[in-house]
């Protein structure tokens, strides 16, 4: 429990945290949206424009009414998802991709490289970067792939802006998990 002292009394401010909680966006598709701050997802409830698939233990409670913390939480009206930018690049979110793998060789990567080097006019996306190991890495040095003996094993992509953002959020709840798109494993 978080509390605060205000004047001569103590005030709980566990509600601040809760608030503050994430919850999983879904459209009236069950395609997810976004992730959002449990206080938005308790307001969008209220104004009866979603309801709530999922929830925790945790309870929020005013003088007049009581709800369950959502988890996930569903709008009751189609809403064009917004055009979706690239999802930002993130070194992170690259090595789960590539399941931290060299994508050269197959060992464990923990460096970067330009499948096209910079050199050569390659660019930092996600396209054009794969992880690798350094001894790979060193190999290649800066030459094209068809200069080397090496060939990429699988083809660098870009991921799902959500997938990102889930991939850069720790303790994903598991009840979400069905709704996102292909997971990035964070962890080896």
């Amino acid at each position: 429990m978080v509390s605060a002292v205000a004047g001569n009394s103590v005030v709980d401010m566990t509600w601040r945290s809760l608030l503050s909680e994430r919850t999983l966006l879904l459209n009236v598709t069950f395609q997810p949206l976004s992730i959002i701050s449990v206080r938005r997802a308790v307001l969008l409830v209220l104004a009866e424009k979603a309801e709530i698939l999922n929830c925790s233990d945790e309870v929020l409670r005013s003088e007049s009414l009581e709800i369950k913390v959502p988890s996930i939480v569903r709008l009751k009206s189609y809403v064009r998802a917004p055009f979706r930018n690239r999802a930002p690049f993130h070194r992170k979110a690259l090595f789960a991709r590539d399941f931290y793998t060299c994508q050269y060789c197959g060992e464990r990567a923990d460096c970067i490289d330009h499948v096209l080097p910079v050199s050569k006019g390659g660019r930092n996306t996600w396209e054009n970067l794969v992880a690798c190991c350094r001894p790979c890495n060193a190999a290649k040095a800066d030459l094209l792939l068809e200069n080397t003996r090496f060939k990429l094993r699988r083809v660098p992509y870009a991921p799902e802006p959500l997938a990102v953002a889930v991939a850069m959020k720790e303790d994903v709840p598991l009840e979400w998990e069905c709704y996102l798109p292909a997971p990035l494993a964070l962890t080896v």
